[in-house]
Order: structure tokens, then sequence, then C-alpha cells
């Protein structure tokens, strides 16, 4: 069984930039397709972006499409989401998500483990 735990959140003026990270262990992590989602206040979680397994296939949120990058290094079991030019309604708690499903998904319920979660706001 994967276990996740993300770290990088913080607070960030608009137009900055963040890099999150999601540290997991277990042996099997890149037959996992791994996402990032999102809850902003008072709002339900949603989807960022996604990475396939061995890292060939990304899908983002059209919201987020040409700020944020999702990577992954399977050496060091290690998922990241580069976050630029960010916006006061990227405000959220962030989470990092494992999916044994291919291929990519942007539905919650698809994924079977998830993260803590690390604060992310971004000031006006």
């Amino acid at each position: 069984q994967v276990r996740l735990v993300e770290s990088g959140g913080g607070l960030v003026q608009a137009g900055g930039s963040l890099r999150l990270s999601c540290a997991t262990s277990g042996r099997t992590f890149n037959a996992y397709t791994m996402g990032w989602f999102r809850r902003p206040p008072g709002k339900e979680r949603e989807f960022v972006a996604a990475i396939t397994g061995v890292g060939r296939s990304t899908h983002y949120a059209e919201t987020v499409k040409g700020r944020f990058a999702i990577s992954r290094d399977n050496a060091k079991n290690m998922l990241y989401l580069q976050m630029n030019s960010l916006k006061p309604e990227d405000t959220a708690v962030y989470y990092c998500a494992a999916s044994p499903f291919s291929p990519i998904s942007t539905i919650v319920s698809q994924y079977n483990v998830w993260g803590q979660g690390t604060q992310v706001t971004v000031s006006s």
C-alpha cells in the first residue's frame, strides 16, 4: 500500500510560485497514476493535475493549464507540482493521491490513497 505525505505549501503573493512535493512509500510507486487535487475554502475537492505511472502522459484542469506542471521521480518515489503565476483563486488545501487505474482520471473516487493535504494561500 502506498502512503503519501505532502509538503511545500505556504503563503505567497499573487504572481508568485510554489513547488509542492509528495513523498511516497511503497515498492510499487510506478504502478500508480498520481494526481493532485485541491479543496478551495467552502468548496468540494477538485482535480488539478495527474500523471501516468512512468510519466509519459499528463493532464491538467483548464484553470491551471499553462501555469502548473506535474512531474514525478520514480527513482526517489516523489511527486511534484510546480505552481507558477499563482492567483488568489488557487488558495486551497492541496492533496496528492494515487490511483491504481489507467488511463488518467479526474474523478476523486478513482483515487484510493490520499495524503493529509498541505495549505496553499495566495494573497492579492
